[in-house]
């Protein structure tokens, strides 16, 4: 389907044609002044140098012949060559049936689907989510649906951090506190124990302790260190505690990753890429890639365009141990083999942005990507308090994510509960659905690039910018459409009809829009753009409901028209805020 904008281009275009101009002069935009009309062409501005003409006169020869056009309302012809359109309500209305009669709305899935991995969440092992990890996690799982909308395969990986020295620190507090079990014990040679030798809560006692004690004690650090390197060399002990550690923290992180509506195809981490690390570092050697610089392994990375010192990526330390750089090498290496994608997009903060483009020119330099997969990177900026500093609890310390999504669930609960129009079970459900929403949006609403500041007394408020407010507008629609339904009639095959209030017709230009916005926000990763449609639609939705008399209507053919335009804001609405990664309850 067309979308109306693309319908009005051509009418335009055919309209420059006949008037004899190009074609290539006439591009419809969104108007600029609404307060004039609803979209504009200046194309007679640019046509003028060519023709020898007035932009005034070019714009009323295409606006003589638009004038007669079934799709425009208005087309006016403004000194000193603007073309001022508004589009006809019979026009608009017809294509918002179309919409609602087509598939998705008429929002047509991309030509050419791409298999696309995502790379987002990042946690470390053995340590608690906190706010920090937010954002990796929510822009990621928005974006990941986005693209799933418009028709490529998504596949999100977690990648967890369960491979560097916080895996040692673990081991060697874990050996001095039990060094009985059989870990440790280099002659073991039977089954290690299936059940680990930790809870989750002491495991993540066990890590901030281990990293307390090896900033004091040199040499505790020490036999960290080489509990690092004997476990990333294969001792066999090490190798089952670490499977404990992944069992026992993937399940915590499961539980809290399904509380932020955040799912992962892969459960993926830098362990996994090891043994694919022996194989890339020798064919870096052989390929004349590689070479030794102050006793580490490197490759140069730096291109003769580059306006900023961009340093050697580093392969291997001068003891031989792997780095960062090593794993994600060796992860893109294991995703090539493994699931051939087009493109690789990497949700992280925008800090690591030199460490990514080493990371990518080394890929690519070493062939361990084809010449045309895209390894995009999305970074993002931190979530700070109203201090501007970054978040934190009222005694300073960082905020865990559970304790975040606890508060703002107790603050939505109470405000839902003073209507005192449901029962306390509905109400805590439906403070749980609005709280993921304030969230979510308060986060997704801002650019992923800039930091923001994360106000919970503005996110949790149900008027203006804010995911609460849009739910409040889908919940307001859902009681009109249930009251309807109660009167026992029926818009079943009842038609939109045009547009008889400005605040009508605004709404309808508002859902007009939709099409093609999930595309076009997905193609730039910027969920920010789902957030501004959204909002848009929702107050020229509340803006209608108040200027309008949608269940007193006495005409049932046009209360019909209304109830199927509400109808279709709803569809979309939900359709919107699930690509956002949140949904919306029966009643608020």
């Amino acid at each position: 389907m067309k979308s109306l904008m693309e319908q009005m281009n051509e009418a335009v275009v055919h309209a420059f044609e006949v008037c004899g101009y190009d074609g290539k002069y006439a591009r419809v935009t969104v108007s600029n002044r609404p307060d004039l009309c609803e979209f504009q062409c200046n194309g007679a501005m640019a046509a003028a140098k060519q023709y020898k003409k007035a932009p005034i006169v070019i714009a009323q020869e295409v606006a003589g012949y638009l004038v007669q056009s079934p799709m425009f309302a208005m087309a006016e012809a403004v000194n000193p060559g603007f073309l001022n359109l508004k589009v006809k309500e019979s026009c608009l209305a017809d294509y918002l049936c179309e919409m609602m009669d087509a598939v998705d709305y008429g929002d047509e899935q991309t030509t050419h689907p791409k298999r696309i991995m995502i790379d987002y969440g990042g946690p470390n092992i053995a340590k608690p989510l906190h706010v920090g990890h937010l954002r990796s996690a929510v822009i990621g799982e928005s974006i990941k649906r986005m693209g799933r909308y418009v028709g490529h395969e998504m596949i999100g990986d977690v990648h967890m951090g369960d491979w560097g020295l916080q895996m040692g620190l673990i081991i060697t507090e874990l050996e001095a506190r039990r060094p009985d079990l059989p870990y440790f014990d280099e002659s073991f040679a039977g089954e290690y124990p299936k059940e680990a030798p930790f809870t989750i809560s002491e495991l993540e006692e066990i890590y901030p302790t281990a990293s307390g004690k090896s900033k004091q004690d040199e040499a505790y650090k020490e036999r960290a260190m080489q509990a690092t390197y004997e476990l990333q060399h294969g001792r066999r002990g090490y190798a089952a505690l670490l499977n404990h550690i992944l069992n026992v923290s993937v399940t915590d992180l499961k539980k809290n990753y399904k509380n932020l509506n955040v799912s992962f195809e892969l459960w993926k981490g830098e362990s996994d890429a090891q043994p694919y690390i022996p194989a890339m570092v020798q064919k870096m050697k052989d390929d004349g890639f590689a070479y030794i610089s102050k006793g580490a392994l490197v490759v140069d990375v730096k291109e003769e365009t580059d306006t900023r010192e961009v340093p050697p990526c580093m392969i291997l330390k001068s003891d031989g141990a792997s780095l960062y750089n090593t794993t994600d090498l060796a992860t893109i290496v294991e995703r090539m083999e493994k699931w051939h994608p087009a493109k690789i997009i990497y949700v992280v903060d925008r800090r690591q942005e030199l460490y990514f483009t080493q990371v990518f020119r080394c890929a690519r330099k070493t062939g361990l990507v084809e010449a045309d997969t895209e390894l995009d990177f999305l970074g993002f900026g931190t979530v700070n308090g109203k201090d501007g500093r970054p978040f934190k609890t009222r005694d300073g310390g960082t905020m865990l994510l559970s304790m975040l999504l606890s508060d703002i669930n107790e603050q939505m609960y109470q405000k839902i509960s003073e209507n005192q129009t449901m029962s306390d079970e509905e109400a805590r459900q439906a403070a749980k659905v609005v709280a993921l929403s304030a969230v979510k949006y308060g986060d997704l609403s801002n650019q992923a690039s800039k930091d923001y500041i994360f106000d919970i007394e503005r996110f949790t408020s149900f008027e203006g910018n804010t995911g609460p407010y849009l739910l409040y507008t889908i919940v307001r629609i859902k009681s009109i459409l249930k009251k309807y339904e109660q009167t026992g009639k029926s818009a079943d095959g009842k038609k939109i009809l045009p547009a008889a209030t400005e605040s009508e017709k605004a709404l309808m230009l508002e859902v007009s829009r939709f099409h093609g916005m999930i595309a076009a926000a997905f193609e730039e990763l910027a969920p920010h753009k789902v957030c501004a449609y959204l909002y848009g639609l929702a107050n020229a939705l509340n803006h209608f409901y108040h200027e309008t008399k949608i269940l007193a209507q006495e005409d049932s053919e046009q209360q019909a028209g209304y109830i199927q335009l509400l109808r279709l804001c709803k569809g979309i609405m939900e359709t919107c805020i699930d690509v956002l990664g949140f949904s919306a309850p029966e009643r608020m």
